[in-house]
């Protein structure tokens, strides 16, 4: 088990250019693209299969990306493992959790949301804060999932993730602010 554990460790890729916080948590067989910022303490988990994360994402602080297995299977079962596969410039804010094996580009999932393993998440999609979206299904391209009841609708117009997020989380200047207080 310590060997099992130990390869998993050694599993881990990281792409020139992508910022890796030490004090992120990073287990199993996990690749991680160019120009990827990942905050302190957030954790990316891979048990059940690989997670390859694609280029220019931004994982901030507590926010967990996790591959596990479903409820009904266990870790010792023979299930071939499955890839969670994230696109580029998704955003995934503080506290959130994400389990959704096929993650498409330019989404956001807001502080504290929850995607669930059986959803899709397509392309230019926001999942709001606190929202729990865990049915089986394809989220349409442009959804925006928000309020205390989970509502929908579809914006016209794909969103610009980068370009709506504030200064202090666009990746230059993660990465200056980053390597100056290493």
């Amino acid at each position: 088990m310590a060997d099992k554990q130990q390869n998993a460790q050694k599993s881990v890729k990281i792409a020139a250019g992508a910022v890796v916080c030490v004090e992120s948590e990073i287990r199993g067989d996990v690749t991680i693209g160019p120009r990827t910022v990942v905050h302190p303490k957030a954790r990316i988990i891979a048990e059940a299969g690989p997670i390859v994360i694609g280029e220019g994402n931004l994982i901030e602080e507590q926010a967990l990306i996790i591959n596990s297995y479903p409820e009904n299977i266990t870790p010792e079962s023979e299930v071939e493992p499955k890839t969670m596969t994230i696109g580029m410039n998704n955003v995934f804010e503080v506290g959130c959790v994400s389990q959704a094996l096929k993650i498409g580009d330019n989404n956001v999932i807001e502080s504290k949301a929850d995607v669930g393993r059986n959803v899709i998440l397509t392309s230019g999609c926001i999942i709001g804060a606190f929202c729990q979206v865990n049915t089986c299904e394809v989220i349409p391209e442009n959804t925006v999932i928000y309020g205390s009841g989970c509502m929908r609708r579809v914006q016209t117009e794909r969103p610009q993730v980068w370009i709506r997020k504030p200064k202090a989380l666009r990746w230059d200047y993660c990465v200056q602010h980053l390597y100056q207080t290493i």
